[in-house]
């Protein structure tokens, strides 16, 4: 029996595995992969402490740090997925593809995947241009023209975010109405760099090595059209990978976890979650992190409460 089960190696993972070593908590750390979302990334210019990572080197760092306090304390099960998750408080059972382990309590880091835009070339062009962070590659594209792909309040938050050092900004959204809080869409729009189209629906991404443009289909005059950008931002929603708890935590209507932000418990007793699979308001590596950490102040005080 585990004093507690980690599920998933990004940053809020690692960041409670570290923590959970140096508490002395006897814990079954479970990762598919580490590093999170910004593996695939080229250079993320936001992680704290260090000016500049590709997102494989920060993947292989958050490794190399949990190893080094592990020791005795934390076992790591890499290349394992949890299947579901069984039990009450005190007693968990997290069944994954290699086997099942006891754990008294459960913190649930697994994050979540960028809905992917489909159209032709998004694939071919994914980190040459075409990208789904913006706050990890927009600044790469200082300067210059830049698309946003997307209606919602991540949207308008990533454009806004972009107008601080690009040329300009165009986003373009499927439907006839916004899907972001009117008071964003209006805000962002004043800005004298920032146009919006709707009714526009991207229909392929083209370049030669990177991204040179983007062609979007106008709903209104079924006519094709063309945007010159070196840049093309994804912001169309995310999917949480939390189907292997919903049998035993409350989700929101996307899938996100919900949990209360002041310690990041769930409605479950016994179980935390921290980072993108959460119902959070904001999603970056360094809040995953504070988060997580969080998290395992909470899971501490829990357990030596017992």
């Amino acid at each position: 029996m585990y004093d507690l089960a980690i599920i998933g190696g990004g940053p809020a993972g690692v960041a409670a595995g570290v923590y959970a070593s140096r508490k002395q908590l006897k814990t079954i750390f479970i990762a598919a992969e580490f590093g999170g979302q910004s593996i695939v990334s080229e250079d993320i210019q936001n992680w704290i402490g260090t000016v500049s990572i590709k997102g494989a080197n920060l993947a292989t760092d958050l490794e190399k740090h949990l190893r080094a306090y592990a020791k005795d304390i934390v076992q790591v099960q890499k290349g394992e997925y949890v299947k579901e998750i069984k039990g009450s408080n005190g007693n968990f059972s997290i069944i994954t593809d290699k086997g099942s382990y006891n754990a008294q309590t459960v913190l649930v880091t697994t994050g979540s995947t960028r809905r992917q835009l489909d159209a032709p070339g998004a694939k071919e062009f994914e980190h040459k241009g075409l990208t789904y962070c913006a706050s990890c590659d927009g600044p790469l594209f200082s300067g210059q023209d830049m698309v946003v792909v997307g209606g919602g309040n991540a949207a308008f938050e990533t454009a806004a975010q972009l107008l601080a050092y690009a040329k300009s900004v165009t986003l373009l959204n499927r439907g006839d109405e916004f899907r972001a809080d009117p008071i964003t869409v209006e805000k962002v729009l004043k800005h004298p760099n920032m146009t919006a189209l709707k009714n526009a629906t991207p229909t392929k991404v083209t370049g030669d090595k990177f991204v040179k443009s983007i062609f979007y289909k106008d709903a209104h005059t079924n006519e094709e059209k063309e945007i010159s950008a070196p840049a093309i931002f994804v912001e169309i929603g995310l999917i949480p990978t939390t189907s292997f708890v919903k049998d035993i935590v409350p989700l929101n209507k996307i899938g996100q976890i919900i949990v209360d932000p002041r310690n990041q418990k769930t409605e479950t007793l016994g179980i935390w979650a921290a980072g993108d699979c959460t119902d959070g308001l904001y999603h970056q590596n360094n809040i995953a992190a504070g988060d997580a950490v969080k998290a395992l102040e909470d899971i501490y005080v829990h357990l030596r409460a017992r």
